[in-house]
């Protein structure tokens, strides 16, 4: 009878049952070398890492849940009666409601007992305010833009010395786009505090264009020449009436201003600047003189004498 050979253990293991055992050797490897990641450690960062990834759906949850309501708030708000820079204001503050909760709720899934939170919140409210008053003036500033409207989307304002079209109105700033394509981020505080022209708050609007003709020149011909050019001319109202105004009389020209109304407010830069070039071949056709500003030298004769003295 034959004896068959002893069998080798390590041969009869698997190959998951040999990673786990050095993955157990390893944790106790690593448990001998940092005592300090007991038991207790090990199952407080567990705990910690589960309340994070708790906390990151969380928010994860309240952002698609801000993402459904958009997008069954914006067809709502279309078909309201609300204008565009109320539509926004509704939008931006269920936004900011929708995420805010979802902050607390993740705060809450920290294991921050978020009534504690909200109650000191108070009086780190004041330290922060003293810290981002600016900030903070901006958005009360927002606030105030919102409910007064001064100015809405899409106007054309002249907020300081700057003049373009609103393109946004946020917490923080008001956007303008100025005709040459520049995007101006205008703090909230600082419109508020300045004067706001608007050009787009009215329906008509009236654009003047100065001429400067010469000291000599019949002024009644002049206004007849101007008004007749926009008589009847496409863009311009006839009521109220375009009329001619002596502005200014100098030494060697007589300022007049065409001021006429126009039926598109937007189009005033453009409309402006072609009334001003059609007014200057009108006149020039007409002969009418316009001098620029001269300046004239007297020839003075002075005695050799004279000029002794004075020196």
């Amino acid at each position: 009878m034959t004896v068959p050979d002893a069998v080798d253990p390590d041969q009869c293991r698997t190959p998951e049952v040999q990673t786990m055992e050095s993955l157990a050797a390893t944790a106790l490897v690593v448990q001998a070398e940092l005592p300090f990641l007991s038991e207790p450690m090990l199952e407080s960062l567990r705990n910690t890492g589960v309340r994070l990834l708790a906390a990151s759906a969380t928010l994860f949850v309240f952002w698609l849940a801000w993402k459904g309501v958009q997008l069954a708030l914006v067809p709502l708000l279309d078909r309201s009666r609300l204008d565009t820079t109320s539509a926004h204001f509704v939008r931006t503050v269920v936004k900011y409601a929708v995420l805010a909760i979802g902050f607390v709720a993740a705060i809450g899934e920290l294991g921050v007992n978020t009534t504690s939170l909200v109650a000191s919140l108070g009086v780190a409210g004041l330290t922060v305010g003293f810290a981002a008053r600016d900030i903070l003036s901006d958005v009360i500033a927002g606030l105030f833009i919102y409910w007064d409207r001064p100015f809405v989307i899409d106007d054309l304002v002249e907020i300081g010395d700057d003049y373009g079209r609103v393109d946004r109105i946020t917490m923080r700033s008001t956007r303008v786009v100025t005709p040459d394509g520049r995007m101006l981020a205008i703090p909230n505080s600082e419109a508020v505090r300045t004067t706001i022209a608007s050009y787009t708050n009215f329906p008509h609007l009236r654009v003047d264009v100065p001429v400067d003709v010469g000291v000599g020149e019949d002024l009644g011909r002049v206004r007849r020449l101007l008004l007749g050019m926009v008589r009847e001319k496409e863009g311009v109202l006839e009521d109220p009436a375009p009329t001619v105004a002596v502005n200014r009389l100098g030494d060697y020209s007589v300022t007049v201003t065409l001021m006429v109304w126009i039926e598109d407010e937007r189009a005033h830069l453009s409309r402006k600047s072609d009334l001003r070039e059609e007014a200057f071949d009108t006149l020039r056709a007409e002969g009418v003189d316009m001098p620029y500003e001269t300046v004239s030298l007297t020839p003075v004769e002075v005695r050799r004498g004279e000029a002794r003295q004075a020196g």
